[in-house]
């Protein structure tokens, strides 16, 4: 589903020149749950954002199913990230001015890919029956982190990325929220990989990628 070759990246800062990745290589499978784990500064969000289209890369090639990730331009990683990826952040990012169902729907609709009964399994699974008519406001924080997966799932991406989806959340919270993804993840036979500091919840998942010093350790 996913493969990454030789994938390196750098940025410059304060006039020096900071080498973030150093040659990444990795696949996850169809169905596949990978946690990526790592020290702060070994590259696991900015891996992750050149996976999703957010940033170029400097070299090397990232392949989503058969796709060139690495050979699109800004307008075709937009195009990437609306019609065959999910993601989900620390900050949920849900639209403020929209409801929970509005909010859900949001990205199918934009891609032309929404589902009806695949819609009403999401809100059954995620619990969010009785939330659709509030606003992200008035959620808790493992309410809004559902509805920002359910919103992710609701394409039925090829890969969903998450990057400390549970990072704002208590350990009860989160150990459901992930639980969740887990479940509609196998659902939906897309790959997963989730960026996490938790070395409990990176056991949970079925494979774990460890960056060192921008690189597969």
């Amino acid at each position: 589903m996913l493969s990454v070759r030789n994938l390196t990246k750098t940025y410059r800062s304060a006039g020096e020149e900071v080498v973030v990745l150093r040659g990444v290589n990795l696949n996850v499978a169809a169905g596949e749950r990978v946690a990526l784990t790592g020290e702060s500064g070994s590259g696991k969000s900015t891996l992750l954002h050149l996976i999703a289209g957010l940033d170029a890369a400097d070299g090397g090639e990232i392949t989503l199913a058969d796709i060139s990730v690495s050979g699109l331009g800004d307008a075709g990683r937009a195009a990437l990230r609306r019609d065959r990826l999910g993601l989900v952040f620390q900050q949920f990012n849900l639209i403020p001015s929209l409801s929970v169902e509005d909010n859900l729907v949001f990205q199918s609709r934009i891609a032309g890919r929404h589902d009806p009964a695949w819609h009403a399994e999401l809100v059954e699974r995620l619990g969010l029956g009785a939330l659709l008519k509030r606003y992200p406001e008035q959620l808790s924080g493992g309410q809004q982190q559902r509805v920002a997966i359910g919103r992710a799932l609701a394409t039925k991406p090829l890969l969903l990325l998450a990057d400390e989806p549970t990072g704002n959340l208590d350990e009860a919270t989160a150990d459901d929220v992930l639980a969740l993804t887990r479940d509609l993840v196998t659902r939906t036979g897309c790959g997963f990989l989730m960026v996490t500091h938790s070395e409990r919840l990176a056991a949970t998942l079925d494979r774990r990628i460890h960056l060192h010093a921008g690189l597969v350790a």
